[in-house]
């Protein structure tokens, strides 16, 4: 299947803010945003009135690096929440976090969501005892996701858990980090979802 494969941190440097695609180095001085405060390419700094389609579209792009995907992908997900009861923009948002590659990045098992897809495809995880390889399935109340014994000494996983219990858990998610796994508690309301975004932005940019 198609993905980006270009530098990651040209998308954070694109969107004036970061992304955290790359998980820890995000929060060191190695971060692009911070040694390069502009846009990437040879017109990066020059400065241009933005126009209210150019500050929705950055905001549909935002949302869509954070979580890794294509625009056919994301806009899929978007037709899906404009056909659902409730609010566009949190069933949206909402749709995004089920997925499986997120969900093993929030219950701390990765560092980022691109090392978390990574893990998915080479088969670290089980969801309810069955294997699991394909990063966008989409969990359900009281899926419970498990590291396969094998995997379970991986330092670096280790050190991922360790970071995101220091941290602390989401609400809506139970981590037993001794047992590397996570079970769904509940789905996530806007506001328990950490995500930095107006997707009321994207939902009136789609809606032309």
């Amino acid at each position: 299947m198609a993905r980006y494969r270009d530098a990651l941190c040209k998308l954070c440097r694109r969107e004036g803010e970061k992304l955290f695609l790359k998980g820890d180095r995000c929060q060191t001085d190695k971060c692009a945003v911070e040694r390069r405060k502009y846009a990437p390419g040879q017109h990066g700094q020059r400065r241009a009135k933005i126009s209210d389609y150019a500050i929705q579209l950055r905001e549909k792009q935002k949302v869509k690096r954070i979580y890794g995907l294509l625009e056919s992908q994301f806009r899929k997900y978007y037709k899906e929440a404009e056909q659902k009861r409730g609010v566009t923009g949190e069933k949206l948002l909402q749709f995004l976090e089920l997925r499986l590659d997120n969900m093993v990045y929030r219950m701390g098992f990765a560092s980022n969501r691109n090392q978390a897809r990574q893990m998915i495809g080479h088969g670290f995880f089980v969801v309810n005892s069955r294997k699991h390889s394909i990063p966008s399935s989409r969990l359900k109340v009281g899926d419970v996701v498990e590291l396969v014994e094998d995997k379970k000494k991986l330092s670096f996983i280790q050190e991922n858990l360790s970071r995101v219990t220091h941290k602390g858990i989401l609400a809506w998610i139970e981590l037993d980090s001794a047992a590397f796994k996570g079970k769904l508690l509940h789905v996530p309301k806007r506001d328990e979802i950490p995500l930095a975004a107006k997707e009321q932005l994207i939902i009136e940019l789609y809606s032309k």
